[in-house]
């Protein structure tokens, strides 16, 4: 079977987030899609192990935003790479409440959807979620990144939860065990070098053979 088959898939990028009385969190997925038209109705898909899931399963509400191509790395790592259980992933960027009371981020976005959940499905790894909608808007005319993008032109990579995950292949170089980028373009990292994705610092990094 060739895996690389599965990148011809078109996915792209967004913020999914929801809040319970004990807190709130997001996280970075690449599933969202609409299912029905009448009455509108989205799928988001998000890992079991996510701190965001279980506040969805609890909530029964999530919003989720839609990313653009002018969305800073920075964000991405931030609720990519890092757990919600140990940092408020909110507390460095602006942040509004939808009509669920679900925090989300607008700037760089191109869109916003609050569900109510109606559905869920175990499917093994992740969490298929079936959302009603109960608001949409549009946040900005900046083209959506789609994961192709986020890839080719941000050099971004896939954490290990994600659906699309598959281990690297490189042979030389030193991967982050954060995030899994590899850095192949150096023979040795520099004491202050810091992952140019999850910003954790060389300590993190492990060589490849």
């Amino acid at each position: 079977m060739e895996s690389a088959a599965l990148f011809k898939l078109s996915y792209g990028l967004y913020l999914l987030s929801s809040a319970d009385a004990d807190g709130a969190s997001g996280c970075i997925i690449n599933t969202l899609e609409q299912v029905t038209s009448a009455p509108a109705q989205l799928i988001a898909v998000s890992n079991k192990s996510n701190y965001t899931t279980s506040l969805i399963e609890r909530a029964g509400v999530f919003s989720a935003t839609a990313l653009t191509e002018g969305t800073d790395m920075g964000l991405i790592a931030a609720f990519g790479f890092r757990s919600g259980r140990d940092v408020d992933k909110f507390t460095d960027f602006h942040v509004e409440l939808d009509g669920n009371g679900v925090p989300y981020i607008k700037n760089t976005m191109a869109a916003q959807f609050s569900c109510k959940v109606v559905q869920k499905l175990d499917v093994g790894t992740h969490i298929l979620f079936v959302g009603q909608l109960t608001d949409a808007r549009v946040l900005s005319d900046l083209p959506v990144m789609t994961y192709a993008y986020y890839h080719q032109v941000k050099k971004g990579t896939t954490p290990k939860n994600a659906p699309s995950y598959q281990a690297p292949t490189a042979q030389k170089g030193f991967r982050c065990t954060v995030c899994g980028y590899i850095e192949d373009k150096l023979d040795a990292l520099p004491e202050d070098y810091t992952c140019p994705i999850c910003m954790q610092p060389k300590g993190v990094f492990v060589p490849i053979a």
